[in-house]
């Protein structure tokens, strides 16, 4: 995929009628009962199509150290996914909400944590310089888009949570060890990729 930044929103726009069934694999889920979105945010770096991910710091009292969108609750002044989704990247990274350009929301994603999160498509319309908030975010980085979409990059691991035994998805970039959430999510767009060749 060239770079266009045009093209690509066609593109990513495809992705609103992604089909989803419940084949994360992730057993036994708590009801979803709090409202989160993350920003799956597209830029054009070293020649290639790359997605905005974070690492979690280590003092966190949930997910820390692990891989993820920017993104977070959504807060009752929010008023949507979307604007929560690039109030939380704003927060976490300092990404200014003038350089995004909102594709199109997903399906929501369901966490064993009673999280309903819906990710948000974007395009970066320029570079920017990351400034991660030292509270949240350890690091920022990116993965090759074309790694996020190859289905067959995903590695399947069996897990036992409260007594119930369940499987996860995970995707290795360098050292980084992407799963969970944000894996189940990177492969919901692999899978309807391939699906639509």
């Amino acid at each position: 995929m060239a770079q266009d930044a045009d093209r690509m929103a066609q593109w990513l726009a495809g992705f609103a009628g992604l089909a989803v069934a419940d084949e994360e694999g992730l057993g036994q889920r708590q009801p979803p009962a709090k409202a989160a979105a993350v920003l799956v945010a597209l830029h054009w770096q070293a020649g290639a199509w790359q997605i905005l991910l974070t690492r979690r710091t280590s003092h966190l009292r949930s997910h820390a150290g692990q891989i993820s969108f920017p993104g977070g609750r959504i807060e009752p002044e929010d008023g949507s996914a979307e604007v929560a989704a690039l109030r939380e990247a704003e927060e976490e990274v300092g990404l200014p909400p003038a350089l995004v350009r909102v594709v199109t929301a997903l399906p929501h994603y369901d966490t064993v944590t009673g999280y309903r999160v819906t990710p948000v498509l974007a395009l970066l319309t320029a570079p920017f310089e990351p400034r991660p908030s030292p509270q949240e975010v350890a690091e920022v980085f990116s993965l090759p888009l074309a790694l996020a979409l190859n289905e067959a990059a995903y590695e399947r691991h069996p897990y036992v949570r409260d007594g119930v035994a369940g499987h996860y998805y995970a995707l290795r970039y360098g050292d980084y060890f992407i799963w969970g959430a944000t894996a189940a999510m990177l492969r919901r767009l692999a899978r309807h990729h391939a699906a639509n060749l």
